[in-house]
């Protein structure tokens, strides 16, 4: 294992930047949200989390597909081009790491998604450890472990140090293009431990930790579904859409066309929420005509559809940002929590 002096981490990034792109936690009026590195970026990686998730690295909230141009009669397609440039997301936590590993389960499966896929062969992801989890955090509940995130390199910040372990070819790869900024340690495992011990007792007093997901798998579709708790529990949803946008997981887009003009109609595709009244919208009408399916969609696919189709896998990290992103606190510890007491929870 190694380490760097957290006053040295300026150096490391310009040594990353130099050779492929950086991307990092950085503070801008008042926010934090991952941006591309530069010299005067207010880098900010002491920030739990970022407004939004990192995922736009692999899967951008906005990004051309290909383009069209007439010339007279005649009408040509322009594909746009696939990432080619060798990427680093540095500062990720466990739970959006574990956001990509969702995003992978939807877009590198047939058919394949080849915008992401190509961002995932040239991104490697620099996991850091949460050294103080927030009451907000619930991402034990789905088997991940802040203190200890899975990456190519894991990272702590412990002290004025920041300690560094590939764990991936990727990450062996990027350690060996740093290496002399890098100190090799050989007391680094025993701080780590110690750290990693102080985390794990922060998370086991945090109020949503042991919140159970009795009753909530690939197996209960129906019996959720139809529910009658929902009649109550989405009336107060404004569907503002602000928890999918914030959420690490979520993997909903349009395909609009652009006319750019001269250079022809580009057609792309943006973010999409299920919580808008237009989401789906068909000829005839939308599939989902009521507010009270929208919102049981979200809840029943982060906890029902995505786990019956990916091995158990839940489509929701707590990483909390629902929680404290949505105006009226209705998010899905509040859903779960409501199936349990209905259940018979206290």
């Amino acid at each position: 294992m190694y380490k760097i002096a957290k006053e040295n981490l300026t150096a490391l990034f310009q040594k990353i930047a130099a050779e492929q792109e950086l991307y990092l936690p950085v503070r801008n009026e008042g926010q934090v949200n991952f941006a591309a590195w530069s010299e005067d970026a207010q880098v900010d990686i002491d920030t739990l989390k970022t407004v939004k998730s990192p995922k736009d690295a692999f899967f951008p909230q906005s990004e051309t597909l290909y383009t069209c141009v007439r010339d007279g009669k005649k009408i040509s397609i322009e594909p746009e081009a696939l990432k080619e440039q060798d990427f680093v997301v540095f500062g990720m936590r466990a739970c959006d790491v574990r956001g990509v590993e969702v995003l992978d389960k939807v877009f590198l499966v047939d058919p394949l998604d080849t915008f992401y896929a190509a961002r995932r062969d040239h991104g490697t992801i620099v996991a850091l450890a949460c050294h103080e989890p927030e009451e907000t955090c619930f991402c034990k509940v789905f088997g991940i472990d802040a203190a200890d995130p899975a990456a190519d390199v894991a990272t702590w910040m412990i002290g004025e140090d920041l300690y560094w372990k590939p764990l991936t070819e990727k990450g062996e790869a990027l350690t060996k293009a740093v290496a002399d900024l890098l100190t090799e340690d050989a007391a680094a495992d025993e701080a780590v431990e110690k750290e990693k011990e102080a985390i794990h007792n922060i998370i086991e007093q945090l109020p949503y930790t042991h919140l159970s997901l009795e009753g909530w798998n690939g197996d209960v579709l129906m019996e959720k579904f139809e529910d009658p708790l929902w009649d109550e529990l989405y009336k107060p949803c404004l569907a503002c859409g602000t928890c999918t946008f914030v959420c690490p997981t979520c993997q909903c887009y349009d395909i609009k066309d652009y006319d750019a003009g001269k250079n022809g109609v580009q057609r792309y595709r943006c973010w999409d929420s299920c919580m808008y009244s237009d989401f789906t919208m068909m000829a005839h009408g939308n599939n989902r005509k009521s507010q009270k399916e929208r919102f049981r969609q979200r809840f029943m696919h982060k906890l029902v559809y995505f786990p019956a189709n990916n091995d158990g896998m839940y489509s929701c990290v707590g990483c909390g940002r629902c929680v404290e992103k949505c105006p009226e606190s209705l998010n899905i510890v509040k859903v779960i929590k409501a199936f349990a007491k209905q259940g018979g929870e206290k």
